[in-house]
Parts: C-alpha cells; sequence; structure tokens
C-alpha cells in the first residue's frame, strides 16, 4: 500500500476553524475580461487583498497556532524574500510571540519596513546575504544554535492545510465546486493543500498548476520522480521561483493524482500583470499574476467552463513596473531591437528614418558610436511598432536599404541587458 498522504482533506476543514481568527475571506470576484478571452465563466480569488496581500497568512498562521504548549515558549525563525515573511510576522504579533525573519539583501526596502510594521515587537528582521538560499541557510543555524523552531514556506503539513483553504472558500463563495482551478505553483504548498481538499470533496474538479517557465521546479520533480533542484532559476516571478519543491507538497500530489501542470514564460506574466492593472485595476506581483496568466495559452480552458484563478499576492515594487512594461512589449510583438551597422557618411541616419520606419513606428533606444577609421558604425536600435502586423514591413524596408541589420532574438544573450 502506497504511503498515505501527509494532508487530508479533514486537516484543511480543521485548518479553516482555526485560520478564521486572523485570515479574511477574501472576495470572489467575476472577471469580464478573462471570461471574454476564454469563452469560459471565471473568477478571479483576491487572496491580494488578505492583511499581508498574499496567501502566506494561512499557512503560518495555521502552524504556528497549532504550536504545543512547550513549543510556544521556543521563538520562531523564517527564511523569505517577501510573502512568507510577512506572514509570519503577522502570526507571531497575533499569537504573542517572538519571530526572527531572514531576509536577503536583496529584498526591497519597502519590503522590510512592511515585515518590521506588521510584526512590530514580536519581529526581529536581520538582513544578510545575496540569496534567499543563503537567508534559509542562517535560519536554519540559528534553530540548531538556539533551539527555535523554523516555520517553513510551503514544506509542512500544517502549511499545507493552511493554504489549502482557498479552495474551500472558492466552493462556499461560487456555491458549488467549479471545473476548473488554476493556481500558481512554488515550492507547492498552496496547490497540494487546494487539491487534497478538492480531490476528496469535489473529485471532478480539475487542477491547473502553472510554474514559471524559468522555475518549473513541480514538473521536474514528477519528471524524476520526486523533488530535484533546478540547476538554473528565472527569478523574475520572485515569489515562486523556487529551486526545489518541498517533500511533503511533492507526496500529496503524488498520492492524490498529478495535477495539470503548464508553464508561462514571464513575457506573458507581464502582460497579464498589466492588463489586470490597467483594465481591472488590480495591483499584482508577478507570482500573484502567474495563474491568470496561463489563460492567455490556447486551449487550457473549455467554453462555458466555471473556472476559478486565484490571484495569490499583490506585493509589488511598484520600481519593478518599467521591467514589466518592456517585458511586455516584448511579448505583445510591439517592441524589437535590431544591432544596425550605418554607412559612416552623412545623411544616413536621416534615411534610415524616412526610408526604414513607418508611420507609426517610434525609436525607444539608440546607442551609437562613430568610429572615424570604419566604413560603417555599429548602433543598437530599439524600435516600438504601432501594431505587431507592422513588423513584416519593416523588415521589408531594412532588407532594401543601405544598413545591415540583425534582429535581436528574446532568446539572445545579449537581451538580457535589454529587459
Amino acid at each position: 500500500m502506497p504511503p498515505l498522504p501527509p494532508v487530508s482533506a479533514a486537516d484543511v476543514d480543521a485548518a479553516a476553524d482555526v485560520v478564521a481568527k486572523v485570515v479574511d475571506r477574501t472576495a470572489l470576484q467575476p472577471d469580464a475580461r478573462l471570461s471574454d478571452r476564454t469563452g469560459a465563466q471565471v473568477w478571479l480569488k483576491r487572496e491580494d487583498l488578505q492583511v499581508v496581500r498574499s496567501y502566506k497568512l494561512r499557512g503560518a498562521f495555521h502552524m504556528i497556532a497549532r504550536l504545543g504548549d512547550g513549543e510556544r515558549d521556543r521563538p520562531i525563525v523564517a527564511a523569505s524574500a517577501g510573502n512568507h515573511a510577512q506572514g509570519v510576522a503577522y502570526a507571531a504579533r497575533s499569537l504573542g510571540m517572538h519571530a526572527r525573519i531572514y531576509l536577503p539583501r536583496t529584498t526591497p526596502k519597502q519590503k522590510r519596513d512592511r515585515i518590521a510594521s506588521l510584526g512590530g515587537d514580536a519581529v526581529e528582521v536581520i538582513v544578510g546575504g545575496e540569496t534567499y538560499d543563503a537567508a534559509s541557510a542562517s535560519a536554519s543555524d540559528d534553530a540548531a544554535r538556539t533551539g527555535a523552531l523554523v516555520v517553513p514556506a510551503f514544506d509542512h503539513p500544517d502549511v499545507i492545510a493552511g493554504q489549502g483553504t482557498v479552495a474551500r472558500e472558492i466552493v462556499e463563495q461560487l456555491g458549488e465546486a467549479p471545473d476548473v482551478v488554476v493556481v500558481p505553483v512554488g515550492g507547492g504548498g498552496l496547490i497540494a493543500g487546494m487539491t487534497a481538499w478538492l480531490a476528496d470533496r469535489h473529485p471532478r474538479t480539475r487542477v491547473v498548476g502553472v510554474e514559471p517557465a524559468g522555475a518549473a521546479s513541480m514538473a521536474a520533480a514528477f519528471e524524476h520522480g520526486g523533488p530535484v533542484e533546478l540547476t538554473e532559476v528565472d527569478a523574475f516571478v520572485d515569489g515562486a521561483a523556487v529551486r526545489r519543491v518541498g517533500d511533503h507538497p511533492y507526496a500529496v500530489l503524488h498520492a492524490h493524482r498529478m495535477p495539470q501542470l503548464v508553464q508561462v514564460d514571464a513575457g506573458l506574466v507581464s502582460e497579464e500583470m498589466l492588463d489586470l492593472f490597467e483594465v481591472d485595476g488590480v495591483i499584482a506581483e508577478p507570482a500573484g499574476a502567474l495563474a491568470a496568466s496561463a489563460l492567455r495559452l490556447d486551449g487550457l480552458v473549455g467554453d462555458g467552463e466555471r473556472v476559478a484563478v486565484v490571484l495569490s499576492g499583490g506585493n509589488h515594487d511598484v520600481s519593478r513596473y518599467a521591467e514589466v512594461i518592456e517585458r511586455a512589449l516584448v511579448s505583445r510583438g510591439v517592441k524589437h531591437y535590431w544591432l544596425v551597422e550605418f554607412p559612416q557618411e552623412p545623411g544616413a541616419l536621416r534615411r534610415f528614418l524616412d526610408e526604414v520606419l513607418g508611420p507609426d513606428d517610434d525609436i525607444t533606444l539608440f546607442e551609437y558610436v562613430k568610429r572615424h577609421n570604419r566604413e560603417r558604425g555599429p548602433a543598437l536600435v530599439g524600435i516600438e511598432l504601432g501594431s505587431p502586423a507592422d513588423l513584416v514591413g519593416l523588415i521589408e524596408r531594412l532588407e532594401r536599404s543601405p544598413v545591415h541589420a540583425r534582429k535581436l532574438s528574446p532568446d539572445d544573450p545579449a537581451f538580457q541587458f535589454l529587459v
């Protein structure tokens, strides 16, 4: 007989009574934009509206609240770059415990201040190391040295059960089980908890897990028969950029059923972030928009299906919007870059502007170094088109012009310096 999953639907039901003390029952809102795009009936589960602006409070509070009397006397430690830290800080303060939270130096000051504000005197924020892994190692060293209790972000049954309460709320608010739930996947705690509850209570509901294309650690776990560490991780979707999924989340998903897993690239996530902001008036962080961005993939959901999408967080650093806009424009096919060699002669640039650019094209970047001892001078040129369809005409005019041009692909190593 295979081992029992470490989390059951009953565990999630019990967790719901515990987390109700501090967790907001976030809105389940119909979304006309995504419904029109897909032909489905789409609702957004707005976990960005939690007091800590993400679902992470559910798991952190549930685990800490279940500690026994002897364990309550111990301090707790956690490592995070954002959302989990805020959940732990709020939970520790609510339960009258002391927490030490380790953050990498790359954590923005806005998030550090938010963690300190939520935790108050109950939390000590310790910044050190350049990466989350370094912060996690510091938290583990602290626990080994002092006897403090580590509160993991996703790899613990109590954390998973707490996060799984999102599924129960969706069904209660909708009045029936949806046909599909679409869930972001990082370390796997949220999708494991939701799957544990739905597999038992509403087994006909299809669960779709959405991973960043540059950090598909759950897909790698199922491919290799267990959690493995990715050699490279794209950190753009920082809230879900996890090198290795948790042992407990993997065990839950393996025991119940392997969920449908899809991956979306940073460009689609950026497009969805902008649409959420500009059309729906929702500020989502990259991981928060991850699940909704999968609805931009063809055929993921069917006409008329009832679809609940978890918008998992809204702790977005506004300084990142410039990068988000750039990635979105590239993904939409209206922003392109070329390496152009201009003839070193008067009027070359003027002819390029008059004869190559279309009426709705705009130069957004022009880096040029004139070298008098060469016949041609190189330039890096960024062009924003009026429409993706204008690219064909632009390429044809470039080929007829006297300049030599090479279009940079988003896969080109040089492209990382542009977005």
